[in-house]
């Protein structure tokens, strides 16, 4: 069990790799030898170009990550995706001009979306079918775990009189991923993937070792083979690289995309964009201007968010989804109100970024900011890794992985540079769209998110199958172990 959880642990380094890629460079932007050595500034065109290379760069990957998933594996996915980032590493940080310095911000999307499309697949597909959900959703988690180091190293090495204050930085980004390179090369192939390719002895090998305990007779070996031998083709659509017609050519298929497509979305465009964006304004105006303070206050968030996110990929499994869900979107709604009623209140004429904001009502702003993203790590944050992948079926599950994160990107392109114009016109009444939405996100939410939890990841497709995923999804579900063999049955009613 123990090696089990080292190859997970492996797999978990691809999201360390996606958090620390996700944060350094906000910290390298604030750095003025990095500036003065571009000849750039914080804000502007160029500044634009270094940030969105990188989300180009992940949006053009996602068309490649199904592919190289599928093709050569789950395990060899996250070691391509790896070699990448070291690559895009290379290029980058030893740069001696922008336009080579953005080609690796290029290089390095493009390799991230190949981790994030491989790695949950890794954990979902190997994890033991009794912690599947805790573990997957500790998968997400671990963004913080390059976050956060990403956070503390820009805000030590700010201080290095020399370019290194920068470099040193970029060069820390083949850490994670030479790990996962190395790591790949002792982690064994997933017992699906295996079954999809005809290696059927192999799987059986693979799931009584880490699963059975080393009994091939195991009731869980026997349950998961079977299943995984009724539902998973030989010849499906993941064998053509080229062959994305799965993921909507049947009305069960398009149940599946609106789940994942819905979960891209919602991940994105809860409110979690706005508190990064406005944090500084918010610090600001209660008299934080210091730069290395306002990175202190986003590291003490960021290590608040990662306990709660661990928390809550905890409860994933003894809650179930759907309530997670439908509690934080909920809570969502009750945050952005009072949030909009402070600043409608203590701000003159409303503007949060006036400096006369009373400090009472400004502290009370940040405070609920703070419980907002309190709220979403707990809820959002290990459910999505976790649930596209448990809501794709075993064919399209490394391409609609590769879909999932083309939306993730789009959301988060319109964070990064729509959101400013549309603040500067409509300043604090923006939150009131934030209220609309998330109420929208848990109506949606309610019915159309199906309950995954308790289910394996083949007992899930039974759920999509039927007329109402919605209503079947929130069946009680057991599994009986018998003298003839194993047996399982969906009952009627909850």
């Amino acid at each position: 069990m123990f090696k089990l959880y080292f190859f997970l642990m492996v797999a978990f380094l691809n999201s360390c790799i996606n958090g620390y890629d996700g944060s350094v460079m906000s910290g390298i932007n604030a750095m003025t030898y990095y500036q003065s050595y571009f000849n750039i500034e914080k804000t502007g065109q160029e500044t634009g170009i270094v940030f969105s290379a990188y989300t180009i760069g992940n949006i053009v990957g996602s068309f490649f990550c199904g592919p190289f998933t599928d093709w050569w594996g789950r395990r060899w996915g996250m070691f391509i995706g790896a070699s990448i980032i070291i690559l895009g590493t290379c290029v980058q940080a030893p740069s001696t001009s922008l336009s080579v310095f953005i080609a690796g911000r290029f290089v390095l999307g493009f390799g991230i979306a190949t981790c994030a499309t491989a790695g949950p697949s890794y954990v979902a597909e190997m994890a033991h079918p009794a912690w599947r959900g805790t573990l997957t959703g500790l998968y997400n988690t671990f963004w913080f775990v390059g976050g956060i180091p990403a956070t503390w190293v820009a805000f030590g090495t700010a201080s290095v009189e020399s370019d290194l204050s920068w470099r040193l930085p970029v060069w820390l980004q083949a850490v994670a991923s030479g790990l996962v390179l190395l790591g790949c090369l002792f982690c064994p192939e997933t017992p699906r993937w295996l079954v999809s390719h005809d290696r059927h002895e192999e799987a059986i090998r693979v799931m009584a070792r880490y699963h059975g305990e080393g009994d091939r007779n195991s009731p869980i070996v026997l349950l998961t083979y079977r299943e995984m031998i009724e539902e998973i083709a030989t010849e499906g659509s993941d064998k053509r690289w080229w062959d994305y017609t799965d993921l909507v050519n049947t009305r069960q298929a398009w149940w599946r995309l609106l789940c994942v497509v819905g979960m891209a979305f919602f991940g994105q465009w809860s409110g979690n964009g706005a508190v990064s964006y406005f944090m500084p304004t918010l610090l600001d105006t209660i008299g934080v201007r210091n730069p290395k303070e306002q990175l202190l206050y986003n590291a003490i968030l960021n290590v608040i968010s990662f306990i709660m996110a661990t928390v809550g990929a905890h409860f994933t499994d003894r809650l179930g989804r759907r309530p997670v869900l439908l509690m934080g979107t909920s809570l969502f709604v009750l945050w952005w109100t009072i949030i909009v009623t402070l600043t409608a209140l203590y701000g003159r004429e409303g503007e949060l970024s006036n400096t006369n904001i009373s400090a009472p009502g400004a502290r009370s702003a940040i405070a609920f900011i703070f419980v907002f993203g309190i709220t979403y790590s707990f809820a959002f944050t290990p459910l999505q890794a976790l649930y596209p992948v448990e809501c794709l079926a075993y064919e399209t599950r490394a391409k609609g992985m590769g879909m999932y994160n083309l939306f993730v990107n789009v959301a988060a392109f319109f964070n990064n540079y729509a959101i400013p114009v549309v603040f500067e016109k409509l300043k604090w009444r923006f939150y009131f769209i934030y209220i609309a939405w998330d109420a929208f996100e848990a109506i949606f939410i309610y019915f159309f998110f199906v309950e995954t939890k308790g289910r394996t990841l083949e007992e899930i497709n039974e759920i999509f199958e039927a007329p109402y995923p919605k209503k079947k999804s929130i069946q009680k579900h057991i599994v009986v172990v018998t003298d003839c063999g194993v047996l399982d049955k969906g009952l009627e009613d909850c």
